[in-house]
């Protein structure tokens, strides 16, 4: 008989939220799942971990008794205490979602989501981020029929060292996906809308930093673009290596010779 693969599952909507629920449900009967995810919503805490503060870790109740450890922490905590505390040994993948809302563009840097699976692919474990570009009411049932196919994809056909996959699905208005589209990332991200307050009793100011979407002309084969069309896109984000080497192949010399003097 076929072992079944051993996934981890984490997001940054929280162990309570649906979309990891559905996460869970459209890999059940896949493979051998353990989740550990955030005690409370960490949306936007990107690759941040916590240093300052002790973590605290609890076993949870969870559907068909399957494993699951709530963490006092953020996603990229959840990871490494998973990797360090509750695993024997190292899964064969790590999924972070379902989010509700897009992490298409460059908001992967600002993703609590993302960066679950960008811990994951700096301890050289293959790791798929899914989203959905629908934050109010995204219809988990829908996609989660496409979440095991996806799964099987990377785990049959492994990324390089370094990169992960990070999907979006679309808007479902007419509810239907009108296909789907590996692609390069977009350019769009949200940008800072400060809105001040001032405190009733105090008289100070304070701010919500609100958030707005800084829109680009997009290359028409980017996540950004695909997803406006209706389709589910998946593109693999490299970070095992981020030096800018056309840079450094041209300024290198001169940054030395310069310091040298």
């Amino acid at each position: 008989m076929k072992t079944k693969p051993k996934i981890l599952i984490t997001n940054d909507d929280g162990i309570d939220a649906p979309g990891i629920r559905h996460l869970w449900n459209a890999l059940k009967d896949h493979a051998d799942l353990t989740v550990v995810a955030p005690s409370h919503e960490q949306s936007a805490t990107g690759l941040s971990i916590t240093i300052r503060q002790p973590l605290h870790i609890r076993k949870v109740e969870w559907s068909e008794g399957g494993n699951a450890w709530s963490v006092s922490g953020t996603p990229a905590d959840c990871v490494k205490l998973a990797l360090n505390v509750v695993l024997s040994g190292p899964p064969d993948l790590i999924v972070s979602g379902i989010n509700r809302g897009s992490n298409a563009g460059r908001n992967v840097f600002y993703s609590g989501t993302v960066a679950g699976a960008i811990e994951g692919v700096m301890h050289d474990i293959p790791s798929i981020a899914f989203s959905c570009q629908e934050f109010k009411n995204p219809n988990f049932l829908l996609v989660e029929s496409y979440v095991p196919s996806i799964v099987d994809y990377v785990l049959t056909n492994p990324m390089p060292k370094g990169t992960l996959l990070n999907v979006n699905f679309p808007k479902l208005d007419n509810g239907a996906i009108k296909g789907f589209r590996m692609t390069r990332q977009g350019q769009e991200f949200w940008i800072e809308n400060p809105d001040m307050r001032t405190h009733p009793l105090e008289g100070s100011a304070y701010y919500w930093l609100g958030a707005k979407l800084a829109e680009f002309d997009e290359h028409e084969d980017s996540d950004i673009t695909w997803l406006k069309k209706g389709y589910l896109t998946a593109v693999p984000v490299h970070v095992g290596e981020l030096t800018d080497h056309v840079h450094l192949s041209a300024s290198k010399n001169a940054f030395e010779r310069l310091l040298a003097r």
